[in-house]
């Protein structure tokens, strides 16, 4: 068992006494959210996109924006409690745990919850008929790829504040563009190409369309194994910058 494992199992122990707090929301939220944007909004498309139907089509979207949520949840105010209020890194790191150690079980942690998050909204979006290959199944690794493409950079961005103000400018000013003009709700096609080319820098954005390739089958071409390579860009230098940012805080 690695330094690592320890760490996530920690952080599993405390998820075991908490996650009925999350457990109905973690249910009611897709259900909500494809009652209200598949089937509601749905309602008043008429057309269908890219020869989907919208709750077909917006499915994945919203299974790829439900994992970028969980992690960007769980990598602010978390990280930043276990720096500035509970201590709990400076903890670990008095024990005998590298630096990586702590990140990596923590990192883990988030991947872990990421993927209870997709695995329940899958459960809710079969019975709505809006899977429709057996490719869904890579939606979990997929899922795990996008959250931690999102919650790697944004580990480092938490460990490098002291207040959580700093928290509500990354989503005002980052997360919630990133929300809106990554093709969760309506095609990039639709934006003016500057804020277009700003799709194309999110990560967000490549998830969903790989998520959407998983789900209305549409295959994995070399263009979309880009979209693959360019997370994965995401996920190695987001840990480098937030393992140069926890040596900071807790070695320096």
């Amino acid at each position: 068992m690695t330094s690592s494992a320890y760490v996530l199992e920690y952080h599993l122990v405390n998820y075991r006494r908490t996650w009925r707090s999350s457990a109905l929301s973690t249910m009611v939220l897709p259900l909500l959210t494809m009652l209200g944007f598949g089937l509601g909004v749905g309602g008043y498309v008429q057309a269908d996109i890219d020869g989907a139907a919208y709750l077909d089509w917006i499915v994945p979207g919203l299974i790829a924006s439900t994992a970028a949520q969980t992690a960007l949840g769980e990598a602010t105010w978390p990280v930043l409690s276990s720096f500035e209020w509970l201590k709990v890194y400076f903890a670990q790191a008095a024990a005998p745990l590298r630096v990586g150690d702590i990140l990596g079980g923590h990192l883990a942690f988030m991947m872990f919850r990421v993927l209870l998050s997709v695995v329940a909204f899958l459960l809710v979006a079969a019975p709505f008929g809006a899977l429709h290959s057996i490719w869904t199944v890579a939606v979990l690794p997929l899922s795990v790829l996008v959250g931690l493409a999102v919650a790697a950079p944004v580990v480092a961005y938490t460990a490098s504040i002291r207040s959580d103000s700093y928290l509500a400018i990354l989503f005002r000013f980052a997360v919630l563009p990133m929300s809106l003009f990554s093709g969760v709700f309506f095609p990039i096609e639709s934006l003016p190409e500057p804020l277009r080319w700003l799709a194309y820098a999110l990560p967000l954005w490549h998830g969903v369309d790989l998520t959407r390739a998983a789900t209305l089958g549409l295959g994995f071409g070399p263009a979309r194994l880009w979209h693959v390579l360019y997370l994965l860009v995401w996920c190695v230098a987001g840990w480098f910058l937030a393992r140069w940012r926890f040596q900071r805080r807790l070695v320096f």
